[in-house]
């Protein structure tokens, strides 16, 4: 750490700046400046698919010196002023091998159709854009002393992180055997397919497996998964995308400890009591509980309550529960705790339920 950079962070120096941050004054002055926040420029777009109903890019950004770097598999909550809005932040997965400090990265995402960032992101966003970044997190990634074989399953954009631990495991020369089973709606709704077909025939051990289901085709069953992926059970395994075919793919593995999962698009309820009322204790709103998230239950009733990923992960949708009992849509477990704190997204409430929003 530099001198100026130590100065800089300094109780003092934040005193003279009061009542505003030391980075209001350096983001006047350059906006890549930075003493404790994290920013990045955007440096590149490349369009990865471009079919009616699904778009995505990958976008390379060059972040501030306060960049940490990440592992590969982690995610980055980007924040993005919008003209006519306020800062409107979401979670992406890096699709980039992991970086080290002030490293450059990318993201790669699809443009949601109701996605106020993604859309600004994968369309309109011009080179020398400025966004706000928190640090890397996240837990699904390899670990520092890799297994000779290792699995990715994955489905849409829950690619993503697998390609960026794949990336990493060639970067590190890995000398294992890696098999790849990836469920896409149709050979041009693949994402990084130029890529992943140059890998096939290159010689790095890359068993690859795309798969294209019919419209409205069912996940792996176990006897699919085995043929595919022989001894499953007790091969290191990461999954990722969306609820069907996670679930699934849980279901196959059973009670192993070899199986990593992230979910892109987790369970849109739960199957439990969708009866009683909701009540928005700050709105002074109430309606009857449909048995979706609360999040989903507030944006119903007109509000607009904060959130990032949707899948929780990144915590932007907390709120206070004051009274009532919820289940967690991930894991199924059940909570009846007065004044806690809870993720609106993965929350769906029993009976009747009071939230601070």
């Amino acid at each position: 750490m530099s001198i100026a950079t130590t100065l800089l962070r300094s109780r003092a120096v934040a005193a003279l700046a009061a009542p505003h941050s030391v980075d209001r004054y350096l983001e006047l002055v350059n906006p890549m400046w930075a003493a404790t926040e994290v920013r990045a420029r955007l440096v590149d777009r490349q369009v990865e698919v471009d079919v009616p109903g699904s778009h995505v890019a990958t976008l390379t950004f060059q972040p501030t010196s306060t960049w940490a770097g990440h592992r590969a598999g982690q995610y980055v909550q980007v924040g993005v002023d919008l003209p006519g809005a306020r800062r409107l932040t979401r979670c992406f997965s890096l699709s980039s091998p992991g970086s080290r400090p002030g490293d450059p990265f990318t993201i790669t995402l699809r443009a949601n159709p109701d996605g106020q960032v993604s859309r600004y992101l994968t369309r309109r966003a011009e080179p020398g854009t400025i966004v706000h970044l928190s640090q890397a997190a996240g837990d699904f990634t390899l670990p520092d002393r890799v297994p000779g074989h290792v699995a990715f399953i994955t489905g849409g954009s829950g690619i993503t992180p697998a390609m960026a631990m794949l990336r990493s495991l060639l970067r590190r020369t890995h000398r294992g055997h890696v098999t790849f089973i990836h469920y896409a709606s149709s050979p041009d709704h693949l994402i990084f397919r130029d890529e992943l077909a140059e890998l096939r025939y290159a010689g790095y051990g890359l068993d690859l497996h795309v798969i294209h289901p019919s419209a409205g085709g069912r996940y792996l069953t176990p006897m699919e998964l085995g043929r595919m992926l022989p001894g499953y059970r007790d091969i290191d395994t990461w999954a990722c995308g969306p609820a069907g075919l996670v679930q699934a793919v849980q279901t196959a593995y059973g009670d192993s400890d070899r199986l990593r999962i992230e979910w892109f698009k987790p369970p849109v309820t739960a199957t439990g009591d969708a009866t009683g009322t909701v009540t928005f204790a700050r709105a002074g709103a109430s309606a009857a509980n449909t048995g979706e998230t609360l999040l989903a239950q507030a944006e119903a009733a007109g509000l607009s309550p904060e959130f990032g990923c949707r899948m929780g992960i990144c915590f932007t949708c907390t709120a206070r529960k004051s009274e009532g009992t919820v289940r967690n849509v991930l894991t199924g477990e059940t909570s009846s705790l007065p004044e806690e704190e809870i993720r609106i997204c993965v929350s769906t409430p029993e009976g009747d339920c009071s939230v601070d929003l």
